[in-house]
């Protein structure tokens, strides 16, 4: 069987992370696209601040196409060994294509509701998580402007994490994958 390649896709804080880590014990690899440009900052000795993260990821589509941080993360997919493999945060169906390469595709898009994200994002803590409501509009309009709204419209299968505890969160993404493999 191909590689399963399950593109998790969402707005910023809407759980494709949370997912991402639940999933680990099933088996799957986990590739994170923002911890891909994370390492490309810290290659170029830059501070892992929203602005140089923001700013990297849109110079890197604009030299190297708009499937660029895909690009970043083939090796990775390469080595993997993994019959499923989750990619954390697909922002564009270039990013899709890019990946189509390495196996069969599944968009699983995550939704939230803006207030849930924020609040969410205020407390994950990751250096470029949005601390006011404007920072938070400023990345959300940053990821529509890349083509996140697409790759979301284009998903397989949307989960909607609207009063659902972490738990179910997890449980509800492993039996969508564990239909696609069957």
């Amino acid at each position: 069987m191909a590689k399963l390649i399950v593109c998790l896709t969402g707005m910023p804080g809407a759980g494709k992370s949370t997912i991402a880590e639940g999933l680990k014990s099933k088996g799957y690899d986990i590739i994170n696209m923002g911890n891909a440009v994370r390492e490309e900052v810290k290659k170029r000795n830059l501070e892992p601040t929203r602005d140089n993260l923001g700013k990297l990821m849109l110079e890197l589509r604009e030299k190297n196409g708009p499937g660029a941080v895909a690009e970043l993360v083939k090796s990775q997919i390469d080595s993997s060994t993994a019959d499923v493999i989750l990619i954390d945060g697909v922002r564009s169906n270039d990013e899709i294509e890019v990946l189509r390469k390495f196996g069969t595709v599944k968009l699983l898009a995550i939704h939230a509701s803006t207030d849930t994200r924020f609040d969410f994002l205020q407390k994950r803590g990751r250096s470029d998580d949005p601390q006011t409501k404007e920072h938070f509009e400023e990345r959300d309009n940053r990821e529509l402007g890349v083509g996140i709204s697409n790759s979301i419209a284009l998903s397989d299968y949307a989960i909607s994490n609207i009063g659902l505890t972490k738990d179910e969160l997890i449980e509800t993404a492993f039996k969508i994958i564990q239909s696609w493999i069957k």
